[in-house]
């Protein structure tokens, strides 16, 4: 059986975990006002998750005969995360905000990859997008929590 499909998603995946790493750390950089103290330690936090998530499933990718996309170029390409350049302007909540809808997009991709894997009889990667599908949900919860919604 082929499994030319998971490796497609894998790689997306790669690509997209890549870029909410990068909006995450733009977020973290970029972060002023109320709350400050207790958010900037928590986006270290969310970074190190989305990172760990990453090898995981550029991992998976080689060890299923792929090749992870691998540079800033192909990242920017292939991820279907919008991220612009940074102002000072925005506000914690809008910062947040953009977080929640770009996790909200890996939920979507995430289960996407389930059934992808699925249909490939692929119960490895089945498992690491589960996994990862709980951490991103239940990560939304707590920042729409802190956004009050």
């Amino acid at each position: 059986m082929s499994n030319e499909h998971t490796q497609e998603v894998l790689n997306q995946t790669v690509a997209d975990l890549s870029k909410a790493a990068a909006l995450v750390h733009q977020v973290h950089w970029y972060m002023r006002g109320p709350g400050f103290l207790s958010l900037h330690p928590k986006m270290d936090e969310l970074m190190d998750d989305l990172n760990g998530h990453l090898d995981e499933f550029a991992e998976r990718l080689i060890t299923i005969g792929g090749s992870p996309v691998s540079t800033l170029a192909e990242f920017n390409e292939i991820s279907k995360i919008e991220m612009s350049t940074a102002t000072w302007e925005k506000s914690i909540a809008n910062r947040l905000t953009e977080i929640v809808i770009a996790y909200k997009y890996l939920t979507d991709l995430f289960k996407d990859g389930i059934k992808i894997a699925e249909e490939d009889g692929d119960d490895v990667t089945v498992d690491l997008y589960t996994t990862a599908l709980g951490d991103i949900e239940k990560t939304i919860w707590m920042l729409q929590a802190e956004l009050g919604q």
